[in-house]
């Protein structure tokens, strides 16, 4: 045990580092030797007492217990953080960053709002090490940043995480839990003034002419800062005008609740514009890893999220298929222009996975299934639907 730990200095000596080569903590010294990771000392601590009922009695129970707890490490946890601490300061604020944090915490809390909606607790019928670590990363969601207007989306999420906070044992860590009730405010872009060097007197006339060209670099940056290099423009914005406004379709498709097939299907026939846009299907390489339901699902999810740069050029849906794992996905794009567009293909690196046709019209059967991907016809090509997500 290290007496008198203070962070940023004891975690650096030699001593510590040989617990942990990172210098991170926590630490967990025993008589066998340090363990690691939180998770890690979770597992440690939960298992020296022989049969725990909250590590799982059965080999199927232990299996679960370990995926949630990897949930909720790999996506509640890393987003909230990746959330939260740009918010505190802890690394670099950047909207786009933020926005994507958000878009994957709401995924995840989703796919567990799914999961609570017909369990009490994520394994079983009592309390659990998963559930333990759950609400742990959860409380620095619920008491930093997710205010009640984030997390009402999520009921059974908020039900399940009151009821473990004011479970005693819990409560007696944690203590009184209040929810966050607005979001810490963006660090401010200035920097934080750095400690002045004493340097020697500089005789008036240097110091002069030093300030009068320090004056001249300010007003020559104000001068570049004024006038910004225009952007270059998107190729696909050099194309001929096309008769298909794709915000109209984006709108016909949004607002269409019934009679989908003669409403919507029908209206982007009449607006497609074969010579302005090009249609193709796709499909995930490597379907036989998709056995676990909520992490392809979260593969799709964050394959749109990094498709956002084309959102003014094209119209998407991803269709998760399948019962049973291992699950199919399988897309139909819309693009800009006859080919797809090569900035997508440098920028987004999911693109490599999947196999990509362009849809012959001419085909019926190749028209007919664009009309079934559309409108999420189940089943689909004899299979169900999982899930179906639209980029839009």
């Amino acid at each position: 045990m290290v007496e008198n730990f203070e962070m940023g200095v004891s975690n650096k000596t030699p001593e510590f580092i040989k617990m942990n080569p990172l210098g991170k903590v926590p630490v967990l010294e025993t008589p066998e030797g340090p363990v690691f990771e939180s998770n890690a000392i979770a597992r440690y601590v939960a298992r020296s007492k022989v049969n725990n009922p909250i590590c799982g009695s059965t080999l199927i129970d232990y299996g679960h217990i370990e995926q949630w707890i990897d949930f909720a490490a790999m996506e509640i946890d890393a987003n909230i953080a990746k959330w939260l601490y740009p918010r505190l300061g802890y690394g670099v604020y950047l909207p786009p960053a933020e926005e994507a944090a958000i878009a994957a915490l709401k995924r995840a809390l989703g796919a567990l709002n799914t999961h609570l909606a017909s369990n009490t607790f994520l394994v079983g019928h009592f309390v659990t090490l998963a559930d333990i670590i759950m609400t742990c990363n959860l409380y620095l969601g619920f008491s930093q940043i997710m205010t009640k207007s984030f997390t009402s989306e999520f009921p059974h999420v908020e039900r399940y995480f009151w009821t473990l906070v004011n479970q005693p044992k819990i409560k007696k860590i944690l203590g009184e839990v209040k929810q966050a009730v607005s979001l810490p405010p963006v660090p401010s872009k200035k920097s934080a003034a750095q400690p002045k060097e004493t340097k020697p007197k500089a005789e008036p006339k240097k110091e002069a002419k030093k300030e009068v060209e320090k004056q001249a670099a300010k007003a020559e940056a104000a001068e570049e800062e004024e006038a910004p290099k225009p952007k270059p423009k998107n190729p696909l914005d050099l194309l001929p005008p096309s008769k298909m406004v794709l915000d109209d379709w984006k709108r016909l498709y949004s607002n269409t609740k019934t009679n989908f097939r003669e409403v919507a299907i029908k209206g982007f026939w009449d607006m497609y514009d074969p010579e302005g846009y090009s249609l193709w299907f796709c499909d995930y390489k490597y379907n036989e890893e998709n056995t676990v339901s909520f992490v392809t699902m979260n593969k799709v999810g964050g394959f749109l999220q990094r498709m956002d740069l084309a959102r003014k050029y094209a119209f998407g849906k991803m269709l998760v298929i399948g019962a049973n794992p291992p699950f199919k996905v399988k897309g139909l794009w819309l693009f800009r222009g006859q080919e797809i567009p090569q900035f997508v293909i440098d920028e987004c690196y999911d693109m490599e996975l999947y196999e990509w046709k362009k849809v012959d019209l001419s085909d019926a059967a190749q028209k007919e299934r664009v009309n079934q991907m559309i409108e999420d016809c189940e089943p689909f090509e004899g299979e169900p639907l999982l899930d179906a997500k639209c980029f839009k």
